[in-house]
């Protein structure tokens, strides 16, 4: 089975298991190919995190492949370009990106197939163009002004000098040729070789900090997962820098409430979701930053004396006011995918630019889409998260999987910057709580809180809407659908797989 934000994606992965080729293999396939069909999201300039329950061993990897900071970027010389914070966009945003090292150093460990194979689907529809599809296009158009603003960006996402329409064919030829040298010469070609060589001479163009160095000692990173209970499940994800301890500490505080007793998407069951994530969010933007450099209390965050108390700051009649302080002592677009082979490999993927179209800057004629990862990092000397030399910013995208009997019995992701955390909860607890089958739990309207407004989909009741201002919620009309998800349910008795993708992307689960 294979879910995918993208149905060229996912037919890309089915073939390479008919090939013969394991979730793993199929999974790289699938995320180069959704770098080329899906340009926005996700881009062999972005980074990438993963989780690999390996059936013949029982035990479960994660790979943190994000990208580490440049050599000379500190907070002196953000401030040296004439800013007061992180930019959004542009050449001071991007940080080495970790995606081809990611795919490599995973089929190294785990795939069958040659790593260089894998790229092919990739390689064709940059080559000979693909179909661009509704919410790309969409996406494409409402983001064209960010590729105007650089020659070498307009020339590869501005034909005509507009973004092309869905049902028109496009092509991505320097990207092709990036991704052909990747192929025949491994990733030694993008942080070594020619493709290297070009980032850099851009980002000297620009004024970027990126020096060759960053790129050559550049590795990913095999972590330990972390979980927490919830429901009889254990529900895994990947470690800080992510932020997928946000998800865990949402679904710690919601295990203390009766979710069942709530009527799905009342005001109740609405406003208790949203003031558990305020909390975890707090806790998560005051903690997590690169482990490497902050002692993260992960333990302590995850504890179920930590999460009862949390619980118990969540007032059912009132909106916490927002910023919410946090309690612990002192001491935005992307791509996800993930596929089961015959065996029960399983893997929860995870590729992005961060930003629809990440920094905005394509490095010249290498074809790379750069990422503005470092936009996660902040400019306060004194917080953990503070940019640094060499260090990972904290990080939004989070594969997960859920677990029973140490088996996985749910790997699944949901796309869309700060809301994939409570993305996860939401649709666990929809699907655990509420009894929904996999599509119903993806398909449920949605809310995010953000700055302190909570935005909700089209479809949430009006008495609901009104009820929750009452409650002091401040509240939006969620301009665009809120993130995408896609999920694969293993049932082991039966022998079977149940796949799920979310409408509000162009993807589609297929399985044989």
């Amino acid at each position: 089975m294979v879910a995918t934000s993208q149905p060229m994606a996912t037919a890309a992965a089915l073939q390479i298991l008919r090939r013969g080729g394991n979730a793993m293999d199929a999974a790289v396939a699938a995320s180069a190919t959704l770098c080329v069909t899906e340009p926005l999201s996700t881009g062999i300039g972005g980074d990438c995190f993963l989780l690999y329950y390996e059936a013949a061993t029982g035990e479960l990897h994660a790979l943190n492949g994000s990208g580490r900071a440049p050599g000379r970027a500190t907070p002196d010389a953000i401030r040296a370009a004439g800013t007061t914070q992180i930019p959004e966009r542009g050449i001071l945003t991007v940080t080495v990106p970790g995606a081809v090292d990611a795919w490599q150093t995973a089929i190294e460990r785990f795939g069958n197939l040659d790593f260089g194979a894998l790229l092919e689907p990739a390689i064709e529809y940059a080559e000979k163009g693909f179909a661009v599809t509704p919410v790309v296009a969409n996406a494409w158009k409402n983001h064209e002004e960010i590729f105007r603003r650089y020659a070498d960006s307009a020339a590869s996402f501005l034909p005509g000098g507009c973004a092309p329409e869905a049902g028109s064919r496009h092509c991505f030829p320097d990207l092709a040729r990036a991704l052909r040298l990747v192929a025949d010469q491994g990733k030694d070609a993008f942080y070594r070789g020619a493709i290297a060589d070009e980032i850099i001479r851009f980002s000297e163009e620009h004024d970027g900090l990126l020096e060759y160095e960053d790129l050559v000692s550049h590795r990913s990173e095999w972590v330990a997962p972390v979980s927490t209970d919830y429901r009889g499940l254990t529900i895994v994800e990947v470690p800080p820098n992510s932020q997928g301890i946000t998800a865990l500490m949402t679904l710690g505080m919601l295990e203390q409430a009766d979710l069942k007793s709530l009527e799905h998407l009342s005001p109740e069951h609405v406003h208790l979701i949203t003031e558990a994530f305020k909390l975890a969010q707090a806790e998560a933007a005051r903690t997590i930053a690169d482990p490497a450099f902050a002692d993260i209390p992960v333990q302590v965050l995850l504890s179920k004396q930590f999460a009862q108390q949390q619980f118990a700051r969540i007032d059912p009649q009132a909106a916490a006011p927002w910023p919410v302080s946090p309690r612990l002592p002192e001491h935005r677009d992307t791509v996800y995918l993930t596929i089961v082979d015959k065996d029960r490999n399983t893997v929860s993927f995870i590729n992005s630019l961060y930003y629809p179209g990440g920094s905005g800057m394509v490095a010249g004629k290498s074809g790379v889409l750069l990422q503005n990862r470092g936009a996660g990092f902040v400019l306060d000397d004194h917080h953990a998260n503070c940019i640094a030399p060499g260090k990972r910013p904290l990080h939004t995208i989070i594969p997960a999987m859920a677990f029973r009997d140490a088996r996985p019995v749910l790997s699944f992701g949901v796309m869309g910057g700060s809301y994939q955390p409570l993305g996860h909860a939401y649709v666990i607890s929809n699907w655990l709580d509420y009894g929904m089958d996999l599509q119903e739990a993806i398909d449920a309207p949605r809310f995010h809180i953000m700055d302190g407004v909570l935005s909700v989909e089209r479809p949430l009741p009006q008495a609901t809407r009104q009820a929750l201002l009452r409650l002091g919620h401040r509240l939006e009309q969620a301009e665009t659908p809120i993130g995408g998800a896609q999920m694969i349910y293993i049932d082991w008795a039966r022998g079977v797989l149940y796949g799920a993708s979310d409408p509000r992307k162009d993807g589609c689960a297929l399985g044989y």
